[in-house]
């Protein structure tokens, strides 16, 4: 997923309950802060620190109430803008066939009028579209206690922060390796100066490759294109599972990552590989030591300690470049393991 601007709210539908207590308790295991009932709260019903119950209340509200609008048609809509007006903390909407297009109508006048709008899903694709449309979706989802196990890792990636610790290395070597394949991953968004993808040929040290956006006399620039490196190499995604370059193929999804360690997910378009001539970068951050191959060429950048773009055919030993370093060096199936591990 995406990171937004704002942290991404979940609330879990606790209505019909037969046992809230434990439910709380789950909600709170999963980083959930807010549940919220149709039919209200019993006065013995068991609470949990650190949660808000919101009850759907009709008319009037307050921060502690929120409107529940199931809609169907063009009307209910209506329904929903009108019903944003009466102070409650949020309006959940439920549409009785999914649709984008009230959606993106719906967010679009609750953004204007500064107002919070949530959107009622059972399913993971469904919850990923909700809060990708009009780039900054909806402000939360309500999600059925059934749905609690199915969508915990959704869950808490959305709880996690969207910033990811960057750190300088300072380089010790660059030299050409000869002749290789290398992986070109064009995605279906603009990417900005400054953003890119963590690539490295070992899972302990991401160099953070600059997309193909800063201008050249040779060739015009790419803004959707990241030109990764190696096809051995490791790419780093959500959740610190890595994926190898050779394996990324069309609709699959990316994580890019500005030089300050913002981050968002963004759809691939196309993988090219192709033989081509490569460098190998090596680098060394705190007494970790880390390698990359990338193509030797001027428009393949990485980034320097400034935060400004660095050609590869410029780079020396002894410059900074910027990287993220893992906990845990070892994978098994892209996810992170800690057992002993020696990559050279």
């Amino acid at each position: 997923m995406s990171s937004s601007e704002s942290e991404k709210d979940v609330v879990l539908d606790v209505t019909d309950s037969q046992d809230l207590g434990a439910l709380l308790r789950q909600a709170k295991e999963a980083g959930i802060r807010r549940v919220i009932s149709r039919i209200g709260y019993s006065e013995e019903s068991e609470s949990a620190d650190g949660i808000v119950k919101i009850k759907v209340s009709e008319g009037r509200g307050n921060e502690r109430t929120a409107a529940w609008v199931r809609v169907a048609g063009a009307s209910d809509v209506q329904k929903a803008v009108d019903a944003s007006a009466n102070g409650h903390a949020f309006v959940v909407v439920e549409c009785a066939n999914w649709k984008i297009i009230p959606l993106e109508n719906l967010i679009a006048d609750f953004r204007r009028n500064n107002r919070k709008i949530y959107a009622y899903m059972k399913d993971r694709s469904d919850i990923e579209i909700a809060f990708s449309i009009l780039e900054k979706g909806v402000d939360g989802i309500v999600i059925p206690a059934e749905a609690l196990g199915a969508t915990s890792e959704l869950v808490s990636s959305l709880r996690s922060a969207d910033h990811l610790p960057l750190t300088k290395a300072k380089v010790t070597k660059v030299v050409d390796v000869g002749n290789g394949e290398r992986a070109c991953i064009d995605t279906a968004s603009q990417l900005k100066v400054g953003e890119g993808l963590l690539i490295g040929s070992t899972a302990g040290l991401f160099f953070l490759v600059h997309s193909e956006t800063v201008p050249s006399e040779y060739i015009p620039t790419r803004e959707f294109r990241v030109n990764a490196g190696a096809i051995h190499s490791y790419i780093l995604g959500e959740g610190s599972k890595t994926r190898y370059l050779s394996e990324l193929k069309a609709s699959d999804k990316v994580m890019t990552v500005m030089n300050d360690g913002r981050s968002r997910e963004v759809v691939v378009g196309r993988v090219k590989i192709e033989r081509r001539p490569l460098v190998m970068v090596e680098v060394v951050a705190d007494g970790e030591h880390g390698t990359a191959m990338l193509q030797k060429a001027e428009t393949i950048r990485l980034i320097r300690g400034d935060g400004t773009p660095v050609s590869v055919t410029d780079l020396k030993a002894g410059e900074e470049v910027m990287v993220h370093m893992s906990k845990n060096k070892a994978r098994h199936f892209g996810g992170e393991v800690d057992e002993f591990i020696l990559e050279r």
